[in-house]
């Protein structure tokens, strides 16, 4: 077996370990790239949440995952859990018009209630996020939803990196919004982490 170069004592690392890093960061700008795209229609925010954790699973392992891949585990996601999209797509409209309301003049208790809306809205994208790097083609989207509600509760280091994920996204996303685009890659792959901490 043949031995790293030792060059003062400390052995030579692989050049690839260096760029590695770089590589993933590419990567999750690419996903994040995909994922917009997939998920403009709104209706199908889980399904390209899912494929795009498997294209970066896949990433990681060193699997080969294409385009075609990631639209197939698209189409698969959105055929198996199109009642999650749905109901996405229910929660997207409520938070529109709650914070229509809250933006009329007059309302009482406004800045309270801005907050605990998107404490809420937060919450319920944790869960989200949970549950679609946890998905794998035939899986349940109810058990899923479950499953992640339960981890969120449970793994409590977890769940801060993703609110702080959305909220580093959130605002990257106010101050420019084509950063949208390599932010939800990064979100992405820290959900993939988060799941991947657990032992999964």
């Amino acid at each position: 077996m043949e031995r790293p170069v030792s060059v003062a004592g400390k052995s030579r690392k692989d050049p690839t370990d260096r760029t590695r890093p770089f590589a993933l960061f590419a990567e999750c700008i690419l996903t994040g790239l995909w994922f917009t795209l997939a998920a403009l229609p709104v209706v199908t925010v889980p399904a390209a949440l899912a494929a795009s954790t498997r294209h970066l699973a896949a990433f990681l392992d060193g699997t080969p995952s294409s385009l075609g891949e990631f639209l197939r585990d698209l189409r698969t996601a959105w055929r198996e859990g199109w009642p999650a999209g749905l109901a996405v797509l229910g929660a997207a409209v409520l938070l529109a018009l709650d914070l229509a309301v809250l933006t009329v003049e007059g309302v009482p208790g406004r800045p309270l209630m801005a907050l605990l809306t998107m404490l809420v809205a937060a919450a319920a994208a944790t869960v989200l996020l949970r549950a679609a790097a946890a998905w794998t083609p035939g899986s349940s989207w109810r058990s899923l939803a479950a499953a992640a509600a339960e981890d969120a509760r449970g793994d409590f280091g977890g769940t801060g990196m993703l609110l702080g994920g959305l909220l580093v996204l959130a605002v990257a996303t106010w101050a420019l919004w084509i950063l949208l685009v390599p932010m939800s890659g990064c979100v992405i792959g820290a959900a993939l982490a988060v799941h991947r901490r657990l032992g999964r």
